[in-house]
């Protein structure tokens, strides 16, 4: 039987950041999501992680600019509310260090995504919990999901970037 860990959202963080106007990253962050982990942390070559996102929780520190994510120029929440991953496949590549080959789901597009991912340790809380950190990157191209939004600069380029950088920090708690 496999054991159930769930992000502690207090401690965990799931950001992503993007060119704009090709000279600049702006960063952002998701703020209600659910990460769960069936399996050892200390070992994920036999686990699988299942998270998601509500789009709708957006956040860039700029609210004109979170409206038009969440629109339909964008994310289109109120038709896609929920982002997806879910594990097809891990291996491990170092003490460590892993490869999560898994399917994310933006706006009904299905692709899939590779993610570097770093286990952080695990240990007892002050609350009898026990809890598991992990830190994962990795890089998408938006268009491929279906935000494909964008505008031309008049000195050439365009306005926002392709590839969103991803950077997760969850910190789980055995359930």
């Amino acid at each position: 039987m496999s054991t159930v860990w769930k992000a502690d959202p207090g401690h965990s963080v799931v950001e992503f950041s993007i060119k704009h106007m090709m000279i600049a990253t702006v960063r952002g962050r998701f703020t209600e999501f659910d990460v769960t982990l069936n399996g050892d942390p200390e070992s994920l070559a036999d686990a699988s992680v299942e998270v998601s996102i509500d789009a709708a929780s957006i956040d860039t520190h700029q609210p004109d600019r979170d409206a038009h994510l969440k629109s339909a120029d964008l994310f289109e929440v109120e038709t896609y509310p929920k982002i997806t991953f879910k594990s097809t496949k891990i291996e491990s590549v170092g003490d460590n260090e892993y490869n999560m080959t898994g399917d994310l789901t933006i706006r009904d597009q299905t692709h899939p995504v590779t993610l570097k991912v770093e286990y952080g340790g695990s240990g007892p809380d002050p609350w009898g919990g026990t809890r598991a950190a992990f830190s994962a990157t990795g890089k998408i191209d938006r268009q491929a999901f279906g935000v494909k939004w964008n505008a031309p600069l008049e000195t050439g380029g365009v306005l926002v970037g392709n590839e969103v950088k991803l950077n997760i920090e969850v910190e789980l708690v055995r359930q």
